[in-house]
């Protein structure tokens, strides 16, 4: 008689790898220790549930809470082996990961665990903080907005016309790592948000002379003193506010003078040439500053520095105005014909033209001629035949017509030798931030917004929020911001491991596997574990697990990651 047998299969993919990561930096422990269990809570702690949870985000690049219980209750072996805990379906349910959004959006619980697992990732990973970069960043969703709600409109690059939150961000150089995240309403300036995130970092990071680096509203003088206060550095461009913009100007005429000698900044490209990407000169200057009723003097260089890229962006915008303003203001005056209205006034005319030129931000920079044109016609009065008694009316149509429109070249001169010109600040002595590397470091602005564009983006997906009120925006921000320090951690070790061995991983590219490459992203090195299936045999008195053997490239990631086979091959231990 043939015994009954029972096939299940469990796709388990990149889910044990991700969770494995996750628990060398305690994060489990972490979150328990902040997330207290009630006395009537059931099945899994906090800290595990999160961890799955977020394993489950990762490994599905899917950040809503109604799949979840479906796909724990698929995955149920794995996870328990894994765990070597009892795990219920029911411990993710979307009442109970609402729960957790909500413990995870107390600004003190949150801020605890981001130091213990900033401080955890430092030690396991043996990183040395150098540069912390801050910036912030804005997530739309389909929300309404209220006075007392996070969700509120204000200066948005996705979509003005939605409510968004505000997430502030201070990042680890050059990794992009995030180590404090704050989320605050639309409409909050960036301003305020600096000083109270500069603290929280150095709460995680122990000892003095950091480099801080921001954009222009890092420059407000109530931040750089708190920053040199606490004996650290910083580094930004000057907001050309107030006396800023009058000064800038000076310091621009100065180096179209020759005052100054220009250090040239350039970078090696991929074909060894010496490209020129900045040149500019630096000088210091004594700042004073009052910060807890004491008043600090402190000495800090401006560096003046013409990037090549954004002067070339500068005169292609400037172009690309001149050319749409000279466009609109030659049709505010068409040829006469059916449906094309005409100017009759001359007053009416210089606004509209004026207006054009506002627009395009090109007055000064275009001049124009325009002409009176009469039309008279004749028009006899009453019945009957023309006749030289009969009355008649003469009719003077007016319209006005440009006839030229002409460049301002000297102006246009004089504009663009203030273009690609930008001041930064730094307290930070010459011996330690040179100008050049002043100028590479802010560069790397891009780092951040990777981070950005992982959050917001594929595959973390957290924009348009799918989730309503605010404590559950908050929470599943920093939730996600968690999932952002994984995907920057596992692509920061495997690079940094392929450096050391002076080594290519081949087998990541599809169309092309010989190919090998130094620089792998988090998402391409998790694809490479897709379609992976534990199969489960149950027959009466025993259970057969089976899972395919991990390729070359799937074992020399893990290696990489310093992982071992026995993450997956204990799956299938009988």
């Amino acid at each position: 008689m043939t015994p009954e047998m029972n096939i299940t299969t469990e796709r388990i993919d990149d889910f044990p790898l991700l969770l494995e990561v996750m628990q060398r930096l305690g994060l489990p422990a972490i979150i328990d220790n902040h997330l207290r269990r009630h006395g009537l809570h059931q099945g899994l702690s906090w800290g595990w549930i999160a961890t799955i949870w977020l394993a489950h985000i990762l490994c599905q690049s899917n950040p809503r809470k109604q799949p979840v219980q479906s796909w724990v209750r698929q995955a149920h072996e794995t996870i328990e082996r894994i765990t070597g805990m009892k795990v219920n379906e029911l411990d993710f349910t979307d009442d109970r990961l609402t729960l957790l959004l909500r413990r995870l959006s107390q600004p003190e619980t949150w801020q605890a665990i981001e130091t213990d697992l900033g401080r955890s990732i430092l030690r396991v990973y043996e990183l040395k903080p150098e540069r912390v970069r801050l910036d912030a960043t804005t997530v739309s969703g389909y929300h309404a907005s209220g006075e007392d709600t996070l969700f509120q409109y204000g200066h948005s690059k996705d979509d003005p016309s939605l409510a968004q939150v505000k997430v502030m961000v201070a990042a680890l150089d050059p990794l992009g790592l995030p180590l404090v995240t704050q989320v605050v309403a639309g409409n909050r300036a960036d301003d305020p948000l600096y000083v109270p995130v500069i603290d929280r970092v150095l709460q995680i990071i122990d000892g003095v002379g950091l480099l801080f680096v921001g954009d222009c509203k890092m420059s407000a003088l109530s931040v750089r003193v708190h920053i040199h206060h606490l004996g650290h550095h910083y580094l930004c461009p000057l907001a050309q506010t107030g006396k800023t913009g009058e000064e800038v100007v000076t310091w621009i005429q100065a180096a179209d003078d020759g005052q100054h000698e220009l250090q040239a900044v350039s970078i090696e490209n991929d074909q060894g040439e010496r490209k020129l990407l900045a040149e500019g000169y630096g000088f210091e200057r004594l700042v004073k500053a009052e910060i807890g009723g004491e008043i600090k003097e402190w000495t800090e260089r401006i560096l003046v520095v013409r990037s090549e890229s954004y002067r070339r962006v500068m005169r292609e915008g400037l172009e690309s105005r001149l050319q749409r303003a000279t466009e609109e203001l030659t049709a505010l005056t068409p040829t006469p014909g059916r449906g094309k209205r005409q100017i009759r006034d001359e007053m009416e005319l210089v606004k509209a033209a004026e207006e054009v030129m506002k627009a395009h931000d090109v007055q000064g920079l275009l001049s124009y001629t325009f002409e009176r044109l009469e039309k008279r016609q004749t028009r006899y009065l009453g019945r009957g035949r023309g006749s030289p008694e009969r009355p008649r009316q003469e009719i003077v149509t007016v319209r006005y017509q440009m006839t030229a429109i002409a460049r301002q070249d000297d102006a246009i001169a004089t504009l663009q030798k203030t273009f690609g010109w930008r001041a930064y600040v730094t307290n930070a002595p010459a011996e330690q931030l040179t100008l050049e590397q002043a100028v590479l470091t802010y560069r790397d602005e891009w780092l951040i917004e990777r981070g950005f564009h992982r959050l917001k983006g594929v595959p973390l997906s957290l924009s348009p929020l799918f989730v309503k009120r605010d404590d559950q925006v908050v929470g599943l921000t920093n939730l996600l911001s968690l999932a952002v320090r994984f995907l920057t951690l596992i692509e920061f070790v495997a690079r940094r491991k392929l450096k050391q061995n002076q080594e290519k991983l081949v087998g990541l590219i599809e169309n092309n596997p010989k190919k090998g490459i130094d620089n792998p992203t988090t998402e391409r090195l998790l694809k490479m574990f897709d379609n992976i299936t534990l199969s489960i045999v149950q027959l009466p008195g025993q259970t057969i697990r089976h899972l395919p053997a991990l390729t070359a490239v799937q074992t020399r990631i893990l290696e990489l990651l310093g992982l071992s086979v026995h993450v997956y091959s204990r799956l299938a231990s009988n």
